[in-house]
């Protein structure tokens, strides 16, 4: 793995097994030690990668991730104080609908996920967490920048322009492209 961003930069270990194989499973990690992060294993046996899901957009459940959303937080320092916990609470009930999931750590939250998720097949229809095919999305609606948060890679990693997103579109977390 030359990929100086990836967590398989220094090839198999605990933390990045998964990443090894098969494809379709789930690899949640913890950045900066507060926020779970949700990633799809897409390569070939043997060989590490996987997608970060950045955003989603909420169809149904909406007020289910709002729970979520509000037990991740309850577990946060600020969140547990007088002032804190009803300011979360606020914060949380103003978001929009369409950005609920709006943002890596926020996918993950909005759906209650955390590390105990790695390893799960999200192709598995019988599995509790699992992808499901959707509609598909027209090729001149997709932007292309560069990934976001990995500047520590140098800038030949950093700088690839390996962050998808639809254009516009309202769920999409951070540099909208």
């Amino acid at each position: 793995m030359d990929d100086l961003a990836s967590h398989a930069r220094f090839g198999r270990t605990g933390r990045s097994a998964v990443m090894f194989g098969p494809a379709g499973v789930a690899y949640v990690y913890l950045v900066y030690g507060m926020y779970d992060c949700l990633n799809v294993v897409t390569g070939p046996d043997g060989q590490a990668a996987a997608v970060l899901v950045r955003a989603v957009e909420p169809l149904i459940g909406i007020d289910r991730m709002r729970a979520d959303r509000l037990t991740v937080a309850a577990r946060r320092r600020a969140a547990r104080t007088a002032t804190g916990a009803p300011a979360t609470i606020r914060r949380i009930a103003a978001t929009p609908d369409e950005r609920i999931a709006s943002g890596p750590g926020l996918v993950a939250a909005a759906f209650g996920i955390d590390r105990t998720w790695t390893g799960t097949d999200l192709c598995d229809p019988g599995s509790p967490m699992r992808l499901e095919v959707g509609g598909s999305v027209p090729d001149s609606t997709v932007t292309v920048s560069p990934r976001v948060g990995v500047a520590y890679a140098g800038p030949a990693w950093a700088g690839r322009a390996w962050r998808f997103a639809v254009a516009g579109h309202p769920s999409v977390s951070g540099p909208r492209g």
